[in-house]
């Protein structure tokens, strides 16, 4: 991943060390990340999967503290400016104990139609996380994902399918050539076995008219 200039300043390069080293701990401990949600959306339909033991009461919360927040495509200004932050705070601390590393960072993506990318992502706290992938996938946004990805591998079916009926009829029609060629073998081989007989026939006449001219001048 290619990262931003703005990054390499020293003040902003130490807060990215730091949500990065977040981040890395949620992907090896947290039991789902967004790795995997992305491979749930991407292979399920998204309106009948679970993220965690607790979703009914994180989106019933989410919705209370966040009715008009649009999330298919996020507004990083709604989740990170200051105001926001003050909203999100005790929203977030509410699922302390409830859901593990509630506040471990991770990345959200902003476009929910669109996957992990660098201009896609934004770092946010595990419980911003799980409300707002489980507000899409109930809402029916994260369903773009999967009937995007269904379609493709439909396509790869059918295109593999030509492939191989391609190849059957290649086959086919080389096999029928074959046995064309060995029948076409076979009667001029039976042609030249008929002349052959003919021919034999013809030279047994002959010999046995020797045979009775030759007996007459004895008489």
């Amino acid at each position: 991943m290619t990262l931003p200039e703005e990054i390499f300043c020293p003040e902003n390069h130490k807060r990215f060390l730091v949500e990065m080293g977040k981040v890395v701990v949620n992907y090896r401990l947290a039991p789902v990340c967004f790795l995997t949600v992305w491979q749930l959306i991407s292979s399920v339909d998204p309106q009948f999967l679970k993220l965690t033991k607790v979703d009914d009461q994180i989106y019933s919360e989410f919705r209370k503290n966040f009715e008009k927040l649009k999330i298919d495509v996020l507004d990083p200004e709604e989740l990170k400016s200051e105001s926001a932050k003050e909203k999100w705070r005790p929203f977030c601390l509410k699922f302390n104990g409830i859901v593990e590393d509630f506040n471990y960072g991770t990345l959200l993506r902003l476009d929910c139609s669109q996957g992990y990318t660098e201009e896609n992502t934004i770092f946010a706290p595990r419980i911003q996380f799980f409300a707002i992938e489980i507000a899409r996938n109930r809402e029916g946004c994260n369903k773009a994902v999967y009937i995007s990805v269904q379609d493709k591998e439909g396509e790869k079916e059918v295109n593999n399918g030509g492939e191989k009926r391609a190849d059957r009829g290649e086959e086919n029609t080389k096999n029928r050539g074959e046995k064309g060629v060995d029948s076409g073998e076979e009667k001029e081989e039976g042609i030249n076995r008929e002349e052959k007989t003919d021919k034999g026939g013809e030279k047994g006449e002959e010999a046995d008219k020797d045979i009775n001219r030759s007996g007459e001048k004895a008489m």
